[in-house]
């Protein structure tokens, strides 16, 4: 355990972590906001943000690109302790009594739950597909080298990538605020032994055997 860490307490991530999320984090925004400005009139006023039309649009697709790929070094770092189990389809399984706020009734898990590991897969997976899909309409780098026919397919599929991207955060974001104790994780870096054994027992058991 680091020296840093107060007594009662788990280191749940380092400084490189939390640096990491947070700048996916502010990315997702801004790529959400400018890329929301174009996808209905009613929404243009986000554009604003960004210096007007013609800036959000030079801007959206580095902020794109920019986000895929500090989500890749969180890949990097927690795409091993994603792995799903035979204990996740258990937990699925037994889904509806966590949203009954019946904990005790879970099967025991270990760093994330299934939910907590679909929603980084699904994360991992929209922003694979905005990134290829938005290479193909890219102007004037990449679009004309495709026809009209894949570069109207390729909007179609931005646009649902993104809208599933952005329930998966939502979903994300409801979680922490949902269950108490989690947000300190990003915030300062570890979690009280309390919330790790109640909310992670299989991983609170492997960072203190021994203790």
């Amino acid at each position: 355990m680091s020296s840093s860490t107060p007594r009662g307490y788990i280191k749940r991530y380092d400084d490189g972590d939390r640096v990491n999320h947070w700048a996916v984090a502010l990315l997702l925004i801004l790529a959400a906001l400018s890329g929301l400005s174009f996808f209905h009139p009613s929404l243009f006023f986000f554009s604003y943000l960004f210096g007007g039309g013609p800036w959000t649009r030079i801007l959206h697709p580095f902020i794109g690109l920019l986000t895929f790929v500090f989500f890749i070094g969180m890949v990097i770092r927690f795409a091993g302790d994603n792995r799903f189990t035979a204990g996740d389809r258990e937990w699925r399984g037994k889904m509806g009594e966590m949203l009954k706020g019946n904990k005790a009734g879970m099967p025991p898990v270990g760093k994330y739950n299934w939910a907590q590991k679909m929603v980084f897969w699904v994360t991992l997976w929209s922003l694979a597909v905005l990134l290829v899909t938005g290479l193909v309409f890219w102007r004037p780098w990449f679009a004309p080298y495709f026809p009209i026919w894949a570069i109207r397919a390729a909007s179609l599929l931005h646009s649902v990538a993104a809208v599933v991207l952005i329930l998966g955060i939502i979903v994300h974001v409801y979680a922490v605020i949902w269950v108490k104790g989690t947000l300190r994780a990003m915030t300062r870096g570890n979690v009280s032994e309390a919330w790790a054994a109640k909310n992670h027992p299989l991983w609170h058991r492997e960072v203190t055997r021994g203790k």
